[in-house]
């Protein structure tokens, strides 16, 4: 082997090694229980037997002697079977973090028992109206049901999700004891609880329905995919195409986070996957530790809304608008593209203007070897969009690219032993159990504001607050989705706020997808906004830099994030809900308009060269900022501004910004 070649083999694997799995989970780790091996084998046998029984479900196998099973039979099964998985992954205090107390223990037996009490006589519990009229033991199981439950919640995602759903799922019991505005039917526990439990619309409602039918199968694709290497690859992808570039491996944080935030689903665990890579080779060529930080951060963000496998929210989404999944993912492409580019171009301005020269070809892979490697998951990537968009097979899909690629993995040099195949089984059950806790946690919210009628007077009385105002109405819905996103994850507000805000905005005359997809953008921008922002402080701690630093830079690397889901509230058509002519105007101007405040913020631009300094060269930065922001603003819609009108107002002050950093640069030569 000759000494490039050995060079370059040893750059691959050094581009790898960070992102194994096996090391991703070690900054957070302790959110989870250091199980023992007869443990671990119960959570693998336990993860097994709800996979099988979702795929049986979800392919209508019939158990093989063909037994259909009920669909409220199937959720009492899984949903015990994940909530016993809970019990096992997440401790209740540090002090188990490394063993399960008697407790615990005494919990799983009691969901054993219930679960399959239910599962037995879910025929009955919807011929006889159960949810209305149950038996004694029925009513008793029901409310140490609701017990459990909100101690799952408060396990998988914190005190927050547990004070929030415990005050709104006993709500009504005291609802017509409150003021008129918010009052509500009033109702006794017992009643309460069999609705919760028993019901349709409450723990088995829209939420934990989404994750048993559709979320479930793309949680297996997507930690299979890491577990299979996709991860390293991705990232070799990026290093590949574009760590040469100028500010290279900020890029490359762009790319491989998008892509690794399509397996991973959550912000804080795609920076900890990317970050230990990324990081340290930004700050090589020159980027600060909070500007790598900050990238990071906004890169492992975005990844979450980026087509074709979003996070759990898209699909719950889908369920609320009763539409398809891929009429989701379709909606958000234009978004996602948006802000990555709005990120690219920030970065490539900053590194312009600083100088910031990428990595030496010799020590990046080659594009050649990396596609030979794993062409497979770009082949597998390709077969589930197949599948998704042109199939319309959005609940077997993920099953079948999932045993394509656990198939083909095994013929490569990549294959899994029986040692990683068990650590996917486990990183598997903790997802499952996690997302499983908090969604039947939040689903008890649902059936709270549905029996008490509440939803739709909330939804008038945020109407008649607003003024019939639009504009303040969704200011109030960013703010509000902003503020819940802090405590709770993008899901649990996602599902609060579609319930509460939506239809108020959908009332106001606003298209109802592009008012929840607003919905759930702006419950996601607390993790690079400060002073909680989640994802920037991870990076922080990556990057080893103050974290309320590592937050300001993200604010404002992701400042077009604030826009956007504004911009396609007011035109729909940024969703590719228009005409193919009106969308492809609005994303054409779109994208020029956030390359100009790309410009704006980072003080340079394409074609031009530095903008100016001091107060009067922010003068001139700000006018080159609204001149892109008015430009990417949708003409048409809401805004009643014709194309022609915002073209004119955005080069006027183009034209002002580029004068006042040439009139800065002739006082200067004097």
């Amino acid at each position: 082997m000759s000494n490039s070649a050995a060079h370059e083999t040893k750059t691959d694997q050094n581009l790898g090694a960070k992102a194994d799995p096996e090391k991703v989970e070690l900054p957070i780790i302790g959110r989870y229980r250091q199980l023992a091996t007869k443990w671990r084998a119960l959570m693998a046998v336990l993860t097994a037997a709800a996979s099988l029984l979702a795929m049986n479900q979800i392919f209508a196998w019939g158990f093989f002697v063909d037994y259909t099973m009920l669909d409220g039979r199937y959720l009492y099964l899984i949903t015990g079977l994940m909530l016993i998985m809970v019990f096992i992954t997440f401790p209740s205090h540090q002090s188990n973090l490394n063993f399960v107390p008697w407790y615990d223990k005494v919990i799983m037996v009691v969901i054993a028992v219930v679960f399959s009490y239910f599962a037995y006589n879910a025929d009955l519990i919807i011929l006889d109206a159960w949810e209305y009229v149950a038996p004694p033991l029925g009513v008793a199981l029901a409310l140490i049901t609701w017990a459990i439950v909100l101690e799952a919640g408060r396990r998988a995602g914190g005190w927050p999700i547990f004070c929030i759903v415990l005050v709104l799922s006993l709500y009504p019991t005291y609802a017509h004891l409150m003021p008129s505005v918010i009052a509500g039917i009033g109702m006794p526990i017992h009643d309460v609880a069999i609705f919760h439990i028993l019901g349709e619309e409450s723990l088995f409602g829209v939420a934990l329905n989404s994750f048993a039918m559709l979320v479930f199968g793309f949680i297996l694709f997507g930690v299979s995919l890491q577990y299979t290497g996709g991860g390293p690859f991705f990232i070799n992808l990026a290093f590949a195409l574009l760590g040469h570039m100028r500010g290279g491996p900020a890029k490359v944080a762009i790319f491989s986070s998008g892509l690794m935030g399509s397996m991973s689903g959550g912000p804080i665990t795609n920076v900890l996957t990317t970050g230990p890579l990324s990081i340290p080779a930004m700050q090589r060529v020159g980027f600060s530790r909070g500007y790598a930080a900050g990238v990071e951060a906004c890169a492992s963000t975005g990844g979450v809304m980026m087509p074709p496998i979003m996070g759990a929210t898209a699909f719950v989404m889908a369920s609320f608008l009763g539409v398809s999944y891929v009429t989701v993912a379709v909606a958000a492409i234009v978004p996602s593209v948006l802000y990555f580019f709005g990120l690219f171009m920030q970065i490539d301005a900053y590194a312009a203007r600083n100088k910031l020269e990428g990595l030496p070809k010799p020590e990046l892979p080659k594009l050649g070897n990396v596609i030979k490697e794993g062409w497979y998951f770009i082949a597998v990537f390709a077969v589930l969009t197949i599948m998704l968009v042109y199939m319309q097979r959005e609940a077997t899909a993920p099953f079948i690219a999932t045993g394509a690629l656990l198939i083909i993995n095994q013929f490569t040099s990549h294959r899994m032993d029986a040692k990683k195949f068990m650590l996917m089984v486990a990183a598997t059950g903790r997802l499952m159990a996690e997302l499983a806790g908090i969604l039947a946690a939040i689903g008890l919210i649902v059936g709270s504001l549905a029996v008490t009628g509440m939803a739709g007077t909330l939804a008038n009385d945020l109407v008649y607050l607003a003024g019939d105002n639009t504009l303040i109405l969704l200011i109030m819905g960013a703010l509000t989705s902003f503020v819940l996103g802090i405590g709770m994850t993008v899901t649990a507000a996602y599902i609060f706020l579609a319930i509460v805000l939506a239809p108020a905005l959908i009332n106001a005359g606003l298209d109802p997808l592009a008012t929840h997809m607003f919905i759930m953008y702006w419950g996601m921008l607390s993790f690079i906004t400060p002073p909680v922002a989640l994802a920037a402080f991870a990076a922080a701690s990556v990057a080893h830099v103050s974290a309320m630093r590592a937050g300001w830079e993200a604010m404002r690397l992701g400042a077009i994030i604030y826009f956007i889901p504004f911009f396609f509230v007011f035109n729909p058509a940024l969703l590719l809900q228009g005409s193919v002519g009106e969308s492809v105007l609005l994303v054409g101007t779109a994208l020029i308009g956030v390359a100009l405040l790309s410009a704006g913020l980072q003080g340079y631009l394409l074609g031009y060269g530095r903008l100016g300094e001091g107060r009067v060269g922010l003068v001139g930065r700000a006018c080159v900022c609204v001149s892109g922001l008015t430009l990417a603003a949708p003409a048409g819609g809401m805004l009643g501004v014709s194309h022609n009108a915002l073209f004119i107002v955005s080069a006027i002050l183009l034209a002002a910004g580029i004068g006042i950093t040439r009139w800065q640069a002739r006082q200067l030569a004097y």
